[in-house]
């Protein structure tokens, strides 16, 4: 792996880069060989990117004007005579801040364009299919087909019926650890109950937090509170978040999270 290589790439984009060795914590494991995070120091954002030594991080694709690259992370199989397994995150620079998104394992992705591509919702996908015009245009973050937020995908839905009584004012969404989005009515069904705390970001269901309790009872003051997990979830109004430009929907729009809670280091989307 040529590190230096890597972080002239990222400069292209007007970013930095700092690659060091994996740091392990027994209190919050590392979920792959690599991690990759937005970190900031006096100097301001960048991106720390930590591998093992197994690991060979290369970058694959570097679109400067858009201010974005594809990396993929290479890793021997545990299983000898299989191929190596294979990583691949987008990292580029979103309204204010910049960001990294896994892109799903299976998607078939070679540059910035297919991993966008891959990262819509198949709602989005399915109602983009047989549209004409430039292929460039859906990459925006307001199309005829949906209004994006960050990682969240507005999507029009003016035939919903909804239940007056069950509108929520000023309800969040989020995904695991990640700020909220703050949505100025919010409308909701299905999902799973979860029990949330810092320590499981993610939320675990009714067996898994009663299976914890009698594991670790000092687990009951980790100041628990119940979410929804993958709800189908309705939206108007103004929706805010202190990193990206607020956004005004006319009328009702289906919540889709982007599909990167289908790559190795997933997240939940809550509500």
């Amino acid at each position: 792996m040529d590190t230096n290589l890597i972080k002239s790439k990222f400069e292209k984009l007007g970013a930095r880069a700092k690659i060091r060795p994996l740091v392990r914590s027994p209190w919050r494991p590392a979920p792959g060989p690599v991690v990759i995070d937005v970190q900031r120091d006096r100097h301001g954002e960048f991106f720390d990117i930590q591998t093992d030594d197994a690991a060979d991080v290369d970058v694959l694709d570097v679109q400067s004007k858009d201010r974005h690259l594809l990396l993929m992370v290479r890793q021997p199989n545990q299983h000898p005579g299989l191929p190596a397994t294979k990583e691949k995150f987008l990292c580029g620079h979103d309204e204010r801040h910049w960001f990294v998104a896994g892109v799903p394992e299976k998607a078939p992705v070679s540059n910035v364009v297919t991993a966008k591509e891959a990262l819509k919702p198949d709602l989005v996908r399915a109602r983009e299919q047989g549209k004409r015009g430039k292929h460039q245009k859906r990459l925006r973050r307001k199309t005829d087909v949906f209004i994006r937020q960050g990682e969240w995908f507005f999507i029009p839905a003016p035939d919903v019926q909804v239940q007056n009584w069950r509108i929520l004012p000023h309800e969040p969404i989020r995904r695991g650890r990640g700020k909220p989005h703050m949505c100025e009515e919010l409308y909701r069904h299905g999902g799973t109950t979860v029990y949330v705390c810092r320590q499981h970001p993610n939320g675990l269901t009714m067996m898994e937090y009663r299976k914890l309790l009698k594991a670790n009872p000092d687990a009951i003051n980790w100041a628990w509170r119940t979410m929804v997990r993958d709800p189908v979830v309705y939206v108007r109004g103004k929706i805010t978040h202190p990193d990206h430009a607020t956004i005004r929907l006319n009328g009702w729009h289906r919540v889709e999270m982007n599909t990167e809670n289908r790559a190795t280091a997933s997240v939940a989307f809550l509500d």
